[in-house]
């Protein structure tokens, strides 16, 4: 069962919501700063995340679960490539090979089958475009607050949550973490919540309320399935520098055990 998109709305607009969306969405921001004429999908509860790139990219659309429900976005009304629309989490109605750029937010935590869609996810990504998902991480205290929407469902570590990608035929390139500060209100003004984002990145990396990990569908991948499939190579505008921090594959056993905390 998913949490209602009016009560993800209500939270977004508390202090310990603004403070996770002005976290994230500079995050993203600096990991994607050239978006124009890209088509871009926020799957989950995305609209928070999306709002700084919906006058910049060709198409923004916020594609939410049918259990989960909808709120309209923009609020008022549609505007330049915004759009809310409302459907099967495992059958999202797109043809393949649309969108350059997926954000999944509010999504994996309670989806009835995640591995299932990370594959429709796979389906209707452009050759070379980039996944990133944000989920509750779970050795941050986010996770155990059922105050906020990252309480609910299912947390990950980096390792299940790379697992996930991988097996999707997802390359997970980067990975970060954010929300260092405590969920509650006398804790997340502004500053309080930049000094935390600051502190906690140096001293316990360990302990974010989320895990971000950017991931690319490669040209002539293998098809989840099984099948094969020749795809039309689509041209991505900017090319981006990663903002998380690179995957790196000579990683020492005990890093490997704190990065999968």
């Amino acid at each position: 069962m998913r949490t209602d998109a009016l009560d993800i709305a209500r939270f977004y607009r508390t202090p310990p919501g603004r403070a996770a969306r002005d976290m994230v969405q500079r995050r993203i921001q600096a990991l994607w700063p050239d978006v124009e004429g890209l088509d871009m999908l926020g799957f989950g509860y995305a609209p928070p995340f999306l709002e700084p790139f919906r006058d910049r990219a060709r198409r923004a659309i916020a594609f939410m679960p049918a259990a989960q429900g909808a709120v309209p976005w923009p609020a008022q009304g549609v505007g330049k490539g915004g759009l809310t629309m409302l459907g099967d989490e495992q059958r999202f109605g797109f043809k393949e090979a649309l969108f350059d750029r997926v954000i999944l937010v509010h999504a994996l935590e309670e989806a009835a089958d995640p591995a299932r869609l990370l594959r429709e996810v796979w389906r209707v990504m452009a050759p070379e475009g980039r996944l990133l998902v944000i989920a509750a991480h779970r050795s941050g205290l986010w996770s155990r607050v059922d105050s906020t929407p990252f309480g609910h469902g299912r947390p990950f570590s980096r390792s299940q949550l790379g697992g996930l990608l991988s097996d999707a035929l997802f390359e997970p390139v980067a990975w970060s973490r954010a929300l260092y500060a405590p969920p509650w209100r006398f804790a997340c003004g502004p500053k309080t919540v930049r000094a935390f984002e600051s502190t906690g990145e140096r001293l316990w990396p360990a302990f974010g309320g989320l895990i971000l990990s950017e991931a690319v569908k490669h040209v002539g991948a293998v098809r989840p399935g099984g099948a094969t499939q020749r795809v039309r190579r689509k041209s991505l505008e900017g090319a981006t520098r990663p903002a998380l921090s690179p995957r790196s594959d000579t990683t020492s056993h005990s890093d490997e055990q704190k990065g999968a905390s």
